[in-house]
């Protein structure tokens, strides 16, 4: 008899969603949907602002990652006024935008899926989680709030403070940056170099501990996509955008940001709220693609500094060009945080860091700008129109997370086929089936919009609707 379970509430991640997974008559899986049961807002009332609002309204849709929107607000702004925003700007941007990479990809590691990997997936469920990981493992637990506090604390210094930070404006940023906290910002580099590359070393020694978790983590062939230098190399403040292969091969690639409704478009499903944007060439469902650090590592050729270009070999000396699993989205995390921690040091020692020009004005030029960035779960595009008096018409944004979408539910669909066998629903399926959402680090508050609390609650029926097995979290 055909049956369903939900996931009412996925854990360790960022906002709310639910699991739905179809057994047909002999058990096996028919179907998974990963269901954002949020709602987003942003897009219909900005309308109306002015844009010089927008990059503080838009940092809004998120206390996680408040920074991302910032910048791609800003650039989206910039393009509006038609300005080219000061040398001086565009370092602290970078800056600030790569301490928001470091501290994001700190929670995620540590604290959100370094359970799992500590402890096991199928340990203790009351113990699976960051006050287990305290007591079990304190100085791990210890380096990733370390490790957080260090971006956290250089936004604030460039900012003014660690959450919405108004700083960021069209044009540049509103204040210049002075020696003392420059000087407070390169005082926390070692510390935080050396808990990154211990967690690193860490994983490295770990990561064959978890073959079957890796065979079915969203594995399989994709393309991926985000933005390079001019070098090919890492880049998450501006760049070229590429599309490449599951082999790493080349499909497409622009460098004006107008251009990215002629490779992406989206869908719409009406099982979820978040968009599923694919590939527009390669048409729906076919363009699926991904986003994000692992993304980012296979498109680029390298990273562009020391420390994050050895562990990116090491990666691919185990691993490969371009690994398709997604379980390895947590390693590339770490060659992240190494390359954000030494690409702010190495913009904090740059010459004219201190440089007081760091604001282009102007009265709006153009009626649609775009801003594209890399924020830590991907690329984050902001699409604005205004009319003559600089006032909002029309606003899309395309969040990091929605990127993932289409890969998200075909890996829900791949573990739930490798671990759901039966009547009976292992507490370890419920953990890996949320283990894979919990890969790409979802930002729901981003893409869609929380409100309310739910519980997590997996109920197993028949076809007659007679429960066969249910489990509870609270």
């Amino acid at each position: 008899m055909s049956r369903t379970i939900n996931i009412e509430g996925v854990t360790r991640i960022e906002g709310h969603a639910r699991i739905t997974i179809e057994l047909d008559d002999q058990g096996a899986v028919r179907d998974a949907q990963f269901h954002v049961t949020q709602f987003r807002g942003f897009e219909k009332f900005v309308e109306g602002r002015p844009l010089t609002e927008m990059p503080s309204v838009m940092a809004r849709i998120c206390g996680i990652c408040p920074v991302s929107h910032l910048m791609a607000s800003a650039k989206a702004c910039d393009e509006l006024l038609a300005v080219e925003i000061p040398p001086a700007a565009v370092r602290l941007r970078k800056t600030m935008n790569l301490a928001q990479l470091v501290q994001s990809h700190a929670l995620s590691f540590f604290h959100l899926s370094s359970p799992d990997l500590l402890l096991g997936f199928d340990s203790d469920p009351t113990k699976r989680n960051i006050f287990g990981l305290i007591k079990l493992h304190p100085e791990f637990a210890r380096d990733g709030i370390l490790l957080r506090r260090f971006g956290q604390d250089v936004i604030a210094l460039l900012g003014g403070k660690k959450i919405h930070p108004a700083w960021v404006v069209p044009g540049g940023v509103n204040d210049p940056l002075t020696a003392e906290r420059r000087d407070k910002i390169l005082e926390g580099i070692p510390a935080a170099l050396d808990i990154a590359r211990r967690a690193a070393d860490w994983l490295a020694t770990v990561i064959d501990r978890f073959p079957n978790e890796a065979a079915v983590f969203a594995n399989f062939p994709t393309m991926f996509a985000g933005l390079v230098n001019s070098d090919g190399q890492l880049e998450h403040y501006d760049g070229t955008m590429r599309f490449v292969d599951s082999q790493a091969r080349t499909v497409a690639e622009f460098s004006d940001p107008r251009q990215y409704t002629q490779y992406i478009a989206e869908a719409t499903e009406n099982f979820t709220f978040l968009k599923s944007p694919y590939f527009k060439p390669a048409g729906y469902p076919t363009g699926i693609y991904r986003v994000g650090p692992l993304a980012r590592i296979i498109v680029a050729q390298s990273c562009g500094t020391p420390a994050a270009d050895a562990e990116l070999q090491r990666f691919r000396a185990k691993l490969g060009r371009a690994p398709t699993s997604s379980f390895y989205y947590h390693w590339a995390r770490l060659i992240e945080i190494l390359y954000g921690i030494e690409t702010i040091e190495k913009l904090m020692r740059d010459p004219d860091a201190l440089d007081p020009r760091v604001r282009a004005r102007a009265r709006p030029n153009r009626n649609e700008g775009v801003g594209i960035s890399e924020a830590p779960r991907g690329t984050l595009i902001h699409h604005y129109k205004i009319d003559d008096h600089g006032q909002m018409k029309w606003a899309n944004l395309i969040i990091a997370t929605g990127h993932n979408n289409m890969a998200m539910n075909r890996g829900v669909k791949q573990v739930a086929e490798r671990f759901i066998h039966g009547d009976t629903i292992p507490e370890g399926m419920i953990n890996r089936v949320e283990a894979v959402i919990r890969c790409f680090d979802p930002c729901l508050s981003c893409s869609t919009h929380a409100m309310g609390q739910m519980p997590l609650l997996i109920t197993l029926r028949n076809a007659k609707g007679e429960v066969l097995d249910e489990r509870q979290r609270d």
